[in-house]
């Protein structure tokens, strides 16, 4: 890769760190979920807000961390906008690797995955879905319920 190409790559992950696509939380989001590399400390949060057909009608992110962490999760939210429930299931790790551009070490490919595998997660997370309908689903920590205590 010639010195230009690599300026260019450094300066596509530096408008995303700078000038994010969509940061911010999303009003009406339909999906939703947040995760973390406690390696490093870096935090992303995706919001989705998808149709009745499937499609993604509009996708937002929201984190703290590094450049890498916070331009990739720019990116990903920027092309994964109009794409069904399938296209999203699909995207692959490689090919959000590639969507970044520059060749990263293993440690940094964690940085940029992150926000991947929330949106991963985030696709089996709906906000106001069957998920939520039972309370009885979620974990159980012994002890009385919020509910109890009176």
């Amino acid at each position: 890769m010639s010195p230009s190409e690599h300026d260019i790559y450094e300066e596509h992950v530096l408008d995303h760190y700078e000038d994010p696509y969509h940061r911010g939380p999303l009003e009406h989001a339909t999906h939703s979920d947040e995760g973390n590399n406690p390696l490093c400390g870096d935090v992303i949060h995706i919001d989705l807000k998808l149709t009745d057909d499937g499609k993604v009608q509009e996708a937002w992110f929201d984190g703290d961390g590094c450049v890498i962490s916070q331009a990739s999760a720019s990116m990903l939210v920027e092309q994964m906008e109009g794409k069904t429930l399938e296209e999203l299931k699909n995207f692959s790790a490689d090919e959000m690797l590639a969507l970044f551009g520059p060749k990263l070490t293993p440690n940094r490919q964690k940085c940029c995955l992150l926000s991947w595998r929330v949106l991963q997660s985030a696709v089996h997370s709906p906000i106001n879905g069957d998920a939520d309908t039972d309370d009885n689903d979620g974990p159980h920590f012994g002890g009385p319920s919020l509910g109890e205590e009176s």
